[in-house]
């Protein structure tokens, strides 16, 4: 038996181009979009960037000043369980900080870190007090659900938001792992 060059290389690349073509159709239309869909009809959000990827799904969010993290991210991952399986979301938000409020959030930083550590969620509120009188006119926000410590720091104009994991992630012995 004999095979021809042509009639073969014409059937692979049909096949890839079926395969591969079906891959993407399915996961730009029954994936990606309606995901997208419900992450664009959140309220508080300005834009919104999904990614779909094997274990996580990535969504680069701008939020308005007065948008409540916590009620988007418990919306989204409600809404989309079924697009979502058993894919983690991750949420990168984008801010309008200032270099005051990133130093103000850099001398709280470490107690927030203790809290965090010893698993004390109450004390991150009250340690935020008490480090608001460094800026005037500064308004901190926290709340928390089983994922993330959400922070909101406002100074009238600019806003900064933390997204703290409660389940840290697991570290290598070796840093470049």
């Amino acid at each position: 038996m004999k095979l021809r060059l042509w009639p073969v290389l014409t059937s692979v690349v049909l096949s890839s181009a079926v395969l591969f073509g079906g891959w993407f159709l399915y996961d730009s239309l029954a994936m990606e979009n309606p995901l997208t869909r419900i992450v664009q009809e959140q309220p508080g959000l300005e834009q919104s960037k999904v990614s779909v990827g094997n274990n996580t799904v990535t969504i680069e969010i701008t939020p308005k000043p007065e948008a409540n993290l916590r009620e988007i991210y418990k919306s989204i991952t409600e809404q989309g369980r079924s697009i979502l399986g058993d894919r983690t979301v991750e949420l990168i938000v984008k801010d309008t900080t200032t270099p005051e409020l990133d130093s103000w959030w850099s001398g709280a930083l470490f107690d927030v870190a203790e809290a965090m550590e010893s698993k004390r969620y109450a004390a991150i509120p009250a340690a935020l007090e008490a480090k608001k009188g460094a800026l005037p006119g500064l308004v901190v926000t926290t709340e928390m659900d089983d994922r993330y410590v959400y922070v909101r720091m406002t100074d009238g104009t600019h806003y900064k938001y933390m997204l703290l994991p409660r389940k840290p992630q697991k570290v290598g012995v070796w840093p470049n792992e």
